[in-house]
């Protein structure tokens, strides 16, 4: 992609507001409740990742807070506006990338974001658009000719040719090569710093750990977690290695401080946790511990805990459908 700064986006809005605001949202379908309850805030001008498993209601969640769909209870306030109710005063003010479809299979990027154009009041000028999402080689190829990425970039373009005061990104990275992904990571910083407000749903768990200010873990239509990703990593220090299967966690836990954790997960592999940094005698017990037993401990890294290892805690490392 350019480098190209994104000095066209709207800016001096009020910090201080809320750009959505969600209250006890409830949304069924016949006797399932894909989202039941949920509660959460997006701050102004930052980035929210609204993070869950496969069917967790992430993008029911989205679509509604988008006028999509129409919510069966509770409240949502986009922009403090009702986005059914005041959709044509909201439409103009949001920008929105869709996961997948919308966009007719013939038509090329320049073509397409010229149309869109159109639409608006003071739209960023499509070629400088191209430009910046790296698609002015490939500007005149129709769309079901371009890659999985460049599709997914096209529609990034799409929902920012408008000048939002608000984007909503869904899975805004899926099918990227790592260039591509990087280089949106990059655009949406720039929204940021632009005073654009983001909300995102991704599977990325780096991706939500680099690029949001604010996250909320959603599971089963509820929220279990929110916090900045500092918040909910914590201080938590890790400290793994590869040995023999079956050794006696239990045991190797009162060799270590106080309120600290030990397990095998999978079979060989085994995590230590304790709160704040591993220091040199954890790290010196550890290697003691091992070497009573005759136990040569491979691949010992010391390592912080991941936005990943808090999801996984929260929603469980069961497939989902």
């Amino acid at each position: 992609m350019s480098s190209r700064k994104l000095a066209c986006v709207r800016t001096g809005r009020d910090a201080a507001a809320a750009a959505v605001e969600i209250g006890g949202l409830v949304k069924r379908y016949g006797r399932t409740a894909a989202v039941d309850g949920l509660s959460l805030t997006a701050a102004s001008g930052a980035v929210t990742g609204i993070l869950g498993p496969n069917g967790a209601g992430k993008t029911t969640t989205i679509e509604i807070c988008e006028g999509y769909r129409r919510p069966d209870a509770g409240a949502v306030r986009v922009l403090g506006l009702d986005p059914i109710r005041d959709a044509r005063v909201l439409r103009p003010r949001v920008g929105v990338m869709l996961q997948s479809g919308g966009i007719p299979p013939s038509v090329s990027p320049a073509d397409y974001l010229r149309l869109l154009s159109r639409f608006h009041a003071s739209p960023i000028d499509p070629a400088a658009l191209l430009d910046l999402v790296g698609l002015a080689p490939v500007a005149r190829t129709p769309y079901k000719r371009l890659s999985g990425g460049q599709q997914q970039r096209l529609s990034l373009a799409a929902a920012v040719i408008g000048r939002p005061e608000l984007v909503f990104l869904d899975e805004p990275t899926a099918g990227m090569d790592p260039q591509a992904r990087h280089a949106t990571w990059e655009l949406i910083t720039r929204l940021r710093a632009a005073g654009v407000s983001v909300i995102l749903t991704t599977h990325f768990m780096e991706e939500a750990e680099r690029l949001c200010d604010h996250v909320a873990i959603i599971d089963h239509g509820a929220l279990v977690a929110a916090g900045t990703p500092g918040q909910l990593t914590g201080t938590v220090g890790q400290l793994r290695f590869r040995a023999e299967p079956g050794l006696e966690t239990d045991a190797l836990l009162a060799a270590l401080p106080p309120a600290s954790a030990a397990k095998e997960s999978p079979a060989g592999h085994y995590v230590i946790e304790v709160p704040g940094a591993v220091d040199p005698p954890l790290l010196a017990a550890v290697t003691a511990w091992c070497a009573e037993r005759g136990v040569l401990a491979n691949s010992l890294r010391i390592e912080s805990r991941t936005l990943e290892d808090v999801f996984l805690e929260l929603t469980g490392k069961e497939l989902r459908a």
